[in-house]
């Protein structure tokens, strides 16, 4: 087969595996800067171009799109899946599950577990948004934000207050959600392919950070979930209709929570903690799946 690999930086470690992955397992695989694509957006025969060519003849299209390029990269991945291309989460899935907002309110929907999240637009409601999710402590996060920046703990009334004032004073959009104290500052990541629960890892944060991260400074060890976990991380791919991501779980007093469903997840963490080769699943299962037109958008929504 003959791979594209969607990411800005072929030295990522994630990058370099799906290569390697590729190439062992008897694939041509490039990997494309998605930002250097451009776009012939002709009726019945769309093309995208890449340096002065036609990138035409490729059976699969692997994503690896940054959270600051969503908009143009998931645009690339709709003109691939508008050429018959098989992409390994589509363009529409990425979208929906980079939107945080709209993420919780589908996950909401199918009664997946979740941390009570407010949402509001006027300073004039902050005292009751504070009390619909229990009070302090709690979590306030940026929309826009990733790999824990935009993230803070507000310990007291009054601290939560002043900084969702001064965020909403930013014209930023914020959700404030309840503080699982439980939970010890750490997170489970279960890695999620085709369907299935292929490895997971406990994520602890440093001495006194509430934010797991690994970017961040925080470790990774391997962890075995319990059967809800393993449901609650499938349930929650499904619903965005990724075949391939992170979902991160805490462990909360009512259940699992899903915190985040991480379209791109890094390989480096995963594949360390667990010692499994998670680029080689990945592959396995586009060989399973790629077929011409097997998108079930098609390039549409």
């Amino acid at each position: 087969m003959k791979i594209a690999i969607l990411s800005r930086n072929e030295k990522l470690y994630s990058t370099r595996r799906l290569v390697e992955a590729s190439e062992a397992r008897g694939h041509e695989v490039e990997v494309i800067d998605v930002l250097r694509c451009y776009m012939n957006i002709t009726s019945m025969k769309p093309e995208v171009h890449y340096k002065g060519r036609n990138l035409a003849g490729f059976d699969a299209v692997i994503p690896r799109i940054g959270a600051s390029v969503t908009f143009y990269g998931t645009a690339v991945l709709r003109q691939f899946e508008m050429m018959g291309v098989y992409p390994l989460s589509e363009s529409v899935a990425i979208s929906r599950s980079r939107d945080k907002l709209r993420a919780l309110q589908l996950l909401s929907r199918k009664g997946i577990g979740l941390p009570v999240t407010g949402f509001a637009h006027s300073p004039d409601d902050v005292g009751d948004l504070i009390k619909m999710v229990d009070g302090a402590p709690l979590v306030i996060k940026l929309l826009e934000g990733t790999q824990g920046i935009g993230v803070v703990l507000a310990e007291t009334k009054s601290a939560a207050s002043s900084v969702i004032e001064a965020f909403m004073g930013l014209k930023a959009n914020i959700l404030v959600q309840e503080f699982i104290k439980e939970a010890g500052g750490a997170d489970i990541r279960c890695l999620v392919v085709g369907g299935k629960v292929v490895a997971s890892m406990k994520r602890q944060g440093q001495e006194g950070e509430f934010r797991s991260n690994i970017h961040r400074g925080g470790t990774a060890n391997l962890i075995r979930i319990t059967p809800e976990e393993r449901s609650t991380a499938v349930r929650a791919a499904k619903t965005m209709g990724l075949n391939v991501c992170g979902v991160d779980l805490l462990r909360s007093n009512h259940g699992p929570v899903v915190m985040e469903v991480n379209s791109s997840p890094g390989l480096r963490g995963i594949e360390g903690a667990t010692g499994k080769d998670i680029a080689s699943m990945i592959i396995s299962f586009i060989e399973k799946n790629a077929k011409a037109g097997n998108t079930k958008t098609r390039g549409h929504g």
